[in-house]
């Protein structure tokens, strides 16, 4: 199997290097990396039309070749692919993210962006986090990931897996759980600065609502489960189509 790794953190990232690593010494399947060249968290499924992207060769080991972008995360999946700088991939992992992807945060994330543009071009794809900014030890959630990764793959024909790991030591994880998105939203503060020449700015910052309903992402993580939510691409909302048609569609 061809794996095609990408991130929003950048190509030297610590989690995307720390993931290689793992799944060669632990896979036999072929790895690409294919990555912005530096952060380019919380740019969604932005990509670039007006500028061109410049590629860095990057070498890795065995015959395939990695690629730093100087675009956003969706640039690079659809540059590897569609640009054909790599042969096309059986699957798509992007991460390993520093910090969560729950709730609304994928609405923002460049690494579930990433990987459903991956999805987007006929590619099955995994989002995998590791949901806190404090812990830096990625070696447990590429492990985890690269033990299961088959078992993954056999239930996962196509769509987008979301994968949130606790970070923290791997004795405390509790176990797995399936999970939905959460409702969960940030309650953001704008501070309100200015600089030595009079100039007003804002900081953006905020803290993640809590949610008490079952059976989400966030309250998995929050339990210290792994959690795992099966998503697709088609934000169609069927009842109230339904409804719409009903109203509208006159013959």
């Amino acid at each position: 199997m061809h794996i095609l790794l990408t991130n929003d953190d950048g190509y030297n990232a610590l989690g995307i290097q720390t993931l290689y690593r793992t799944l060669r010494s632990q896979t036999n399947h072929d790895i690409s990396i294919v990555a912005p060249e530096g952060q380019r968290s919380a740019t969604g499924h932005s990509i670039t039309l007006f500028q061109p992207l410049f590629l860095t060769e990057h070498n890795l080991d065995g015959h395939l070749k990695g690629y730093s972008v100087s675009g956003t995360p969706s640039d690079c999946v659809k540059l590897a692919i569609q640009g054909e700088l790599i042969s096309k991939p059986d699957l798509l992992i992007s991460g390993i993210n520093h910090g969560s992807n729950l709730g609304t945060d994928i609405f923002y994330s460049g690494t579930v962006s990433a990987a459903m543009e991956g999805v987007l071009l006929g590619v099955p794809s995994l989002a995998i986090s590791l949901a806190s900014l404090e812990c830096t030890n990625f070696e447990p959630a590429a492990a985890y990931l690269a033990e299961q990764l088959d078992i993954i793959v056999q239930h996962h024909r196509a769509g987008l897996v979301n994968i949130n790991i606790p970070g923290k030591p791997q004795t405390e994880w509790r176990g797995l759980k399936v999970t939905k998105l959460s409702k969960a939203v940030y309650e953001n503060v704008f501070e309100r600065r200015v600089d030595p020449r009079g100039r007003t700015y804002y900081w953006q910052c905020g803290n993640l609502a809590q949610d008490l309903e079952m059976e989400t992402d966030l309250r998995a993580i929050q339990e210290d489960y792994i959690s795992i939510t099966p998503m697709h691409s088609d934000l169609t909302d069927f009842e109230c189509l339904q409804t719409w048609q009903a109203r509208f569609d006159r013959k």
